[in-house]
């Protein structure tokens, strides 16, 4: 007879098997590639509580179980201020995956409700710096984002539109602020659609954003409504009525760049001009 499964243990099969190529190949591929993890790594797997960081830990848990490259991982939640029913949310989540969650708590949001310029952006770098802070005291090294495929994508994209610059998301970054730290990206080449469908498939519910601007508020990128993350979805979307290789070819295209045709660019902070070669003879 064949032995019933717990919900973590259908929701882990789903990820082996039914999303095997979109989930777990995709993430090994960005392991391997980007060089992520390490012998002796120590990570904290930053979890929101949204789909994209909720699967992320669920991948890296996986990979720790199977793997032969010794590495260690706390599983981080901050709460920057949460509502009792998103933060109960979360501990659900995180049970009903057998995720050991570590809670530490901070007054972010309160913080960010103070400011009258830019509460969005205060809030991104308070939310980076007190994870940073948590992983160090923890003894971790690295900490690891939700950043998938798509907002790869669509931060390429939006630089160029919005930014004026030609400017990509890393898959890992060396911080400048804690010397020692590094924070990764694992769901680098996973797209949002097969999160999206994987969530689906397992009839799971994740909170979307916790933010308490954005119910109101258009700025943020969580939020929809007029953002303009949200406005770069929906262009990419018309473009790929015509070229369903749009997504493809921008993420191909980080990854290709021509220093050869470019007029200027910019490396370790120095910015640099094609006349400076133009001249020289091979």
């Amino acid at each position: 007879m064949k032995r019933n499964l717990s919900t973590c243990q259908l929701i882990e099969r789903s990820i082996h098997k039914k999303y095997r190529k979109e989930l777990w190949s995709s993430f090994m591929t960005a392991i391997r590639n980007y060089e992520l993890i390490k012998e002796g790594d120590h990570i904290a797997v930053c979890i929101s509580g949204g789909k994209d960081s909720m699967l992320m830990a669920k991948l890296i848990q996986l990979l720790h179980r199977v793997t032969k490259i010794p590495f260690d991982a706390t599983y981080l939640v901050m709460d920057p201020g949460y509502n009792p029913l998103n933060r109960k949310k979360i501990e659900n989540n995180a049970k009903l995956l057998e995720i050991p969650i570590v809670v530490f708590e901070t007054d972010i949001f309160e913080i960010a409700n103070n400011t009258d310029s830019s509460p969005c952006y205060l809030c991104a770098r308070m939310r980076r710096g007190h994870l940073y802070n948590k992983a160090r005291e923890l003894g971790c090294n690295k900490i690891a984002l939700g950043h998938h495929r798509n907002d790869v994508i669509e931060t390429t994209l939006m630089g160029m539109l919005y930014g004026a610059q030609l400017q990509g998301m890393m898959p890992k970054l060396h911080s400048t602020n804690f010397p020692g730290m590094e924070l990764i990206r694992p769901l680098y080449c996973i797209r949002e659609e097969d999160i999206i469908a994987w969530k689906q498939y397992n009839d799971l519910e994740f909170i979307q954003c916790a933010c308490r601007f954005t119910e109101n508020c258009t700025m943020c990128d969580n939020g929809g409504g007029g953002s303009k993350r949200q406005e770069v979805k929906q262009l990419i979307k018309k473009l790929q009525k015509d070229n369903p290789y749009i997504e493809t070819n921008i993420f191909n295209s980080i990854h290709n760049v021509n220093l050869d045709t470019l007029i200027a660019y910019k490396q370790k902070g120095t910015e640099h001009s094609f006349l400076e070669n133009y001249e020289k003879k091979d």
